[in-house]
């Protein structure tokens, strides 16, 4: 994994970490690092609920709209998890 790659997949989680914050509502608590995170996060989750439902994730470390998706669809699931997780 080459400096290209990394920051590839900060530019990603950066997107799809911010997209999935404006969805679930959470945009005003949480900033930029965390958007990342979570989208990074996200990524992974997305890769393994599209492996589960038998659709080939994206190849990683690229920069593209199924990309981008498959991170936002996981970054999405993981606020989720959190917010419930922070209720229970």
């Amino acid at each position: 994994m080459g400096i290209v790659d990394i920051i590839v997949w900060i530019i990603v989680g950066a997107i799809a970490g911010w997209l999935a914050s404006l969805v679930m509502r959470t945009n005003r608590s949480q900033g930029l690092l965390e958007d990342i995170i979570i989208g990074i996060v996200g990524a992974f989750i997305g890769g393994f609920v599209l492996q589960l439902l038998g659709v080939a994730p994206p190849p990683a470390g690229e920069l593209n709209v199924p990309s981008i998706l498959t991170a936002f669809l996981g970054a999405v699931i993981l606020i989720a998890i959190l917010r419930a997780i922070r209720r229970a």
